[in-house]
């Protein structure tokens, strides 16, 4: 690693306001898999396999950080958050703010066609960032990383996220006050293939709660447990973080 490559990973380590161990993991998560193609430089990998465990480790840490704050909150409606929050565009905001474009080697080829502004591009940085730190920190450290990271993320998901999923919050609150599952059943549809119009009941105890309308089944689905959550009196939102 050439000196001038050393003190740009150095400036990044900085921001991070972390301390590699081993610099070489910070390095090949910033090298992208068409500068290796390009220039085949001998002993240098790209992140692929980086942005591979990044993955697993985000969703890990993120569903940890989740459980932590929504102890008490229904499985659909944790993933539901959590989709929200690891989603390909939230992940290249958090690239850009950490400004790892600036320290990513691409290949020629891709830099003249963008590269650096791609969504896909900048979220899969930053999962390998996310696994290197997990290679040379371990759990505790990376958890505390991605935890600064997502911060302002989790306030503002918890607080400000339009809650639109009502069969989550409709399955989270039949168990808790029935302790039973709501059931559907998509018993019309109406107009030509190109067209379609679903009508969808949702039942819970035996009883219809809720009938809705949509372009598709699920839609419709959606619609009836909104309308059940109106006729049960629950306004859809998100979980108290008590």
């Amino acid at each position: 690693m050439d000196d001038e490559r050393l003190a740009s990973l150095r400036e990044l380590e900085e921001r991070l306001r972390l301390r590699f161990h081993e610099i070489s993991w910070l390095d090949q998560a910033l090298t992208h898999k068409s500068f290796i193609y390009e220039t085949d430089p001998l002993g240098k990998e790209s992140n692929e396999v980086l942005e591979f465990l990044g993955d697993a480790v985000l969703n890990l840490a993120v569903s940890h950080l989740l459980f932590r704050e929504l102890p008490k909150a229904h499985e659909g409606t944790l993933s539901q958050h959590r989709a929200h929050l690891v989603k390909r565009a939230s992940l290249a905001s958090l690239s850009k703010e950490l400004a790892l474009e600036h320290h990513l080697l691409l290949g020629k080829g891709e830099l003249l066609n963008g590269g650096k502004k791609k969504t896909s591009i900048l979220a899969n940085t930053y999962e390998a960032l996310i696994g290197a730190i997990y290679l040379d920190s371990g759990y505790e450290g990376v958890l505390e990383v991605i935890q600064r990271h997502f911060a302002r993320h989790l306030r503002s998901e918890m607080t400000s996220h339009s809650f639109d999923d009502y069969k989550s919050y409709l399955q989270e609150q039949t168990q808790q006050t029935h302790g039973v599952s709501p059931k559907y059943e998509v018993f019309h549809e109406s107009g030509p293939d190109h067209d379609k119009r679903f009508q969808a009941s949702v039942i819970v105890e035996g009883a219809v709660r809720g009938i809705g309308w949509g372009k598709s089944k699920k839609e419709a689905e959606q619609e009836a447990a909104k309308k059940a959550l109106e006729t049960i009196g629950t306004k859809p939102q998100p979980p108290s973080t008590q």
